[in-house]
């Protein structure tokens, strides 16, 4: 089995191997998320507000872990 960029050679006739490593290749090179997204147009401000949402989203999640635990009494 070779690998070529996104493609994957079968020489020893392993497909079922041989599709686990091309998935993985596409996962790795964020082409099916890319794909997803250009799927249907999104107008920018609703892009800036989806964006904004998952910043904040971020920073929220951020922000509990660096949080004191609570109190045991």
């Amino acid at each position: 089995m070779k690998l070529f960029g996104r493609s994957v050679l079968v020489t020893d006739g392993n497909y079922e191997k041989a599709l686990r490593k091309f998935k993985k290749k596409i996962m790795e090179d964020g082409l099916l998320n890319e794909l997803r997204s250009r799927e249907f147009y999104e107008k920018p401000t609703t892009e800036r507000k989806r964006k904004k949402s998952a910043a904040k989203n971020r920073w929220q999640k951020e922000l509990i872990k660096q949080a004191l635990p609570k109190k045991q009494f």
